[in-house]
């Protein structure tokens, strides 16, 4: 519980507003859940951040009444869990899918907990508050908020997110590493994120801060005095004589005179020696990364922090355009489409996000042209013309590669060409980045690859050409669509269903098998389902549960509405689709090819982990894909090459899967029962062949939809990719399926790519660290390394040989030209291939910097209050106190092993300028 003694001050004229304030008891302080396990009843810094984020955005909500619907009220919230899909259904309208704002969390939450694990930043004092160094420590947190703020002004909302998790991370360290809560500090400290006010009555070199503790539990260490010290941590750098140790087990300093330690990070008196403070300390970091939202909501306005943090049912709208001159129908067709998007949409809470518009023709392609304004991306498309040209192939991969660079993650991408690409050596690159973006792409290509006649050609090209499209598509969940000039037009109104939130429905089998229908299922939390149909295509039935059929006769039927346009077939099916399994019999020249989607608010997230237990802060270490690894129970500690102090696990890769189910409050209204799934099926891509089945086990609350699953290690040792389909019940025991929309890969090796911290300056150049790691050896590995914009990069590693559970550290240097433009965003990426004899597919790291010149004009302003303990901003700021309740009517979940309701915090609203 917290304490109740919290003075309540007032600051000139106020508003008291009650809010509910619900921390998670995992390890605050701690990365990330996984940490429950070793300190159950802990904050983790995921919650804290989570939490915060859940506040300022109700706050936002309530302060901005949504358009066409009634204002939200504080009283709805009370005495209730606060979740993201219950704020999007109140104030966008039941339904509206919240996944991208968790995703968007996500990405805080991950690299907050990042900074425990990374070994650039793992070690280092200045990020963590340690070692006394508390003046350095808010340089480099202030420094992280100014590269939020300039990352998401330069709308690299990906690269403010990293940087707004290393942020919260120090800020809330400080709470756990430092005595502030000890000499009984009930607010934030007044000064921790103002570069402009000094802190003082700081310990110094000479001043002794704790005495020798020889237990766990060290409740009385710090001598009697009023200054402000923070432990030490391991060997750098050591401990002077008679100052504090971070504490715990595996904080090497502690065992050196005086004993014992002061970090509050967990309830667990093994890994923290002021355990029983946890709590405060807890308390006063969520109110510090409050501020912290709050400020960067003052930065960047509404609008700004909303794209921050993807407050927004909606998806972006990106463009991929080839401008030779035979693609006027295909130009006019995304003019048409984009018009009625626009028009259709604007206004609404459905109105993009930001638009991506880039051209390619041959040689060339680009500039990106981005915008948040319909208005100009209008302008911008309408005056684009097919000119020149007329042959093929053509620069696409290039130019989706560039659009994959500046489109939000959780997005759709259209490609519109008549051209095979000219650059398919980037086909690998370009799969795995459509993965790290979490981006669907799909081509509309009007050339048909069998077609002997078509454009110009410089050379006789290979019926296969087209290959690198289906291997994109494949790989990030989109399709290629072959269709003709004619039909542009009506096949490209795709594009205003697919920017809608829909999931694709699992196929069995999962490609047409002739005399053999396609199952799927339908379930009472899908509508809009679309069954579309694409190839030489001489007769198909779509059957409901009720066996009710309908064939491909165009117009109404008693399923639906059925178009044709060519080749290509589109059955929009009635609503409320009927429960149950339906069939599909397709009879076809080829190979057609079938699709069904739906619209849906139940969905999920997920990511792969690495437990990281061995260590002073235990959690999953996040991955964007699987490492592969030997099927064996146990792995030694990777060896190193070149460096020490790797950062994966002493017992190997024990691979898990994180999985967060969005659109829970679709069970149809507060207190009904709700769904649930059971276990995850792993399938072979593209066949569907079942690889294995893999139980789900919950993680916190059922309201959060938080799930793990433990990889087989079977499936580590493979190659190739796989699809995840979650299995479940609604809340009346129907069946429930969801299929991942992309398909996962388990990659050779486990590569680590970090730059400096700050921006990179123009006229300088950035050392970057790199670190490879093989858990199935030996492997020859070939090292490339590229950069976006062109920018020159060496390395000192080109070719590496590992063995099993070996490691490597290379550098790279990047060098910025005294011409980078101020606000643009570099892409750096190292791909590593085993030798040429191997099928293995490469392995590739992405890493985003930011170009900046120094500038006074991004520091943070100062308060008008230099004393008060309340953060000021533009608008009203907010006060923060705490008082505790015995929990609420949001299910009980006080006493519940994870995740503890805190009670009611009262915000004044204080009414003055800075």
């Amino acid at each position: 519980m917290l304490p109740a003694d919290v003075p309540l001050r007032h600051l000139g004229p106020s508003v008291l507003l009650l809010l509910q304030l619900l921390l998670p008891s995992a390890s605050a302080f701690f990365p990330n859940i996984w940490s429950l396990l070793a300190a159950p009843g802990s904050i983790t810094h995921q919650d804290l951040t989570e939490e915060a984020a859940l506040n300022v955005t109700l706050h936002l909500f309530l302060e901005q009444p949504p358009p066409g619907r009634p204002p939200l009220r504080l009283e709805d919230f009370l005495g209730r869990t606060l979740l993201a899909d219950d704020l999007f259904a109140a104030y966008f309208g039941p339904g509206s899918p919240s996944r991208r704002f968790r995703a968007a969390l996500g990405e805080v939450s991950r690299a907050n907990a990042a900074q425990d694990f990374l070994p650039t930043s793992k070690n280092d004092p200045d990020l963590h508050f340690d070692a006394e160094r508390l003046g350095q420590g808010r340089t480099r947190l202030v420094e992280a908020l100014r590269e939020t703020v300039a990352a998401a002004k330069a709308l690299d909302y990906t690269l403010a997110r990293q940087r707004l998790g290393a942020a919260l991370h120090a800020l809330q360290d400080f709470y756990s590493h430092s005595n502030w809560v000890e000499l009984g500090r009930q607010q934030p400290h007044p000064h921790l994120l103002w570069p402009r006010q000094e802190l003082r009555s700081l310990a110094q070199a000479g001043d002794p801060t704790c005495s020798d503790c020889e237990e766990l539990s060290c409740p009385g260490n710090l001598l009697g005095f009023t200054l402000l010290t923070s432990g030490y941590f391991g060997t750098r750098p050591s401990k002077p004589p008679g100052k504090c140790s971070h504490g715990g087990h595996f904080d090497q300093s502690s065992s050196q005179p005086p004993r014992g330690g002061i970090n509050k990070d967990s309830t667990s008196p093994g890994f923290s020696p002021h355990h029983m403070l946890h709590l405060q300390a807890a308390k006063l970091a969520l109110l510090a990364s409050i501020q912290a939202f709050n400020l960067l909501r003052s930065r960047l306005g509404d609008r700004g922090f909303s794209r921050l943090l993807d407050i927004t049912p909606a998806s972006s709208l990106s463009f991929v355009l080839d401008t030779t001159g035979s693609m006027g129908e295909e130009i006019n067709a995304a003019k048409i489409q984009a018009r009625h998007i626009v028009e259709q949409r604007r206004g609404t809470p459905m109105e993009p996000t930001q638009y991506v518009l880039v051209p390619f023709h041959d040689p060339g392609f680009g500039p990106v042209f981005t915008t948040s304004d319909p208005d100009s991306f209008w302008q911008q498309l309408n005056e684009m013309h097919a000119l020149g040209g007329g042959d093929e192939p053509e620069m696409c991969l290039s130019a989706l590669e560039l659009a994959l660079l500046h489109t939000p993650p959780l997005s759709d991408i259209f490609v519109f060409t008549d051209a095979s690409p000219k650059d398919a050596f980037l086909t690998n690159r370009v799969e795995s980045l459509t993965q790290e973006r979490r981006c669907r792409v799909t081509f509309l290509v009007t050339e048909d690859p069998s077609r002997a006649q078509g454009r110009a050609r410089r050379e006789v090209l290979s019926p296969l050409r087209f290959e690198p499209y289906e291997a994109v598509a494949l790989a990030s969940g989109g399709e290629v669509i072959f269709t003709e000039d004619q039909y542009i037009q009506d096949v490209a109104a795709i594009v205003g269903d697919s920017i809608a939130d829909l999931v694709t429905l699992p196929l069995e089998p999962r490609v047409v098998v002739a005399e053999r229908p396609l199952v799927f299922r339908v379930d009472g939390l899908l509508q809009k389902v679309t069954v579309r149909i694409h190839g030489e295509v001489s007769s198909f039935w779509i059957r409901n549960p009720a066996g009710v059929s309908q064939g491909q006769e165009e117009g109404e039927g008693p399923l639906g509405h059925t178009h044709r346009f060519g080749r290509f077939w589109m059955v929009r099916v009635n609503d409320p689709p009927q429960s149950g399994t339906w069939e599909i019999q397709v009879t076809a020249k080829g190979t057609p090819r079938v699709r069904v989607q739906a619209q849906t608010s139940l969905d999920f997230l997920f990511h792969f982990g690495i437990p990281m237990e061995d260590g002073p802060h235990p959690g999953l270490y996040p991955l964007t894909q699987p490492v592969a690894a030997q099927a064996m129970e146990h792995f030694q500690h990777p060896r190193t090459c070149c460096w020490p102090c790797p950062s994966v696990p002493t017992r190997g890769l024990q691979t898990q899967m994180l999985v967060e189910v969005t659109g829970l409050g679709s069970r149809g209204g507060p207190g009904g029962p709700l769904p649930h799934f059971s276990h995850v099926v792993l399938r072979g891509v593209p066949q569907g062949a079942e690889l294995g089945q893999v139980p789900l086990e919950p993680r916190g609350p059922p309201e959060r939809g938080l799930l793990a699953a433990s990889l087989p290690p079977t499936l580590l040792s493979t190659s190739g990719p796989f699809s995840l389909e979650l299995v479940g019940q609604d809340g009346v025991g129907r069946g429930l399926h969801r299929a991942a929309p992309q398909p996962c890969a388990v990659v050779p090796v486990l590569l680590e790519l970090s730059g400096p911290p700050g921006f990179l300056a123009p006229g300088t150049t950035a050392p970057l660290s790199l670190r490879i790691a093989s858990f199935s050896g030996p492997q020859d590995l070939h090292l490339r390394t590229s950069a976006k914009p062109s920018f020159a990069l060496t390395s000192n590693l080109s070719r590496v040989h590992l063995e099993q559970n070996e490691s490597a550290w290379g550098r790279l240097w990047l060098e910025v030209p005294d011409t980078a433009a101020s606000d643009s965003v570099v892409m750096v990426t190292v791909t590593a291939k085993n030798g040429e004899a191997s099928t293995m597919p490469p392995t590739h790291a992405f890493l985003r910097l930011l170009v900046q010149a120094p500038a006074l004009q991004d520091q943070l302003p100062a308060p008008a209050y230099s004393t008060d303990p309340v953060l000021n901003t533009s608008r009203p700021a907010f006060h923060f106190f705490t008082s505790v309740t015995q929990g609420g009517a949001g299910g009980g979940l006080v006493g519940n092993p994870w995740w503890t309701t805190f009670g009611v915090m009262l915000l004044l609203l204080g009414l003055g300028p800075w």
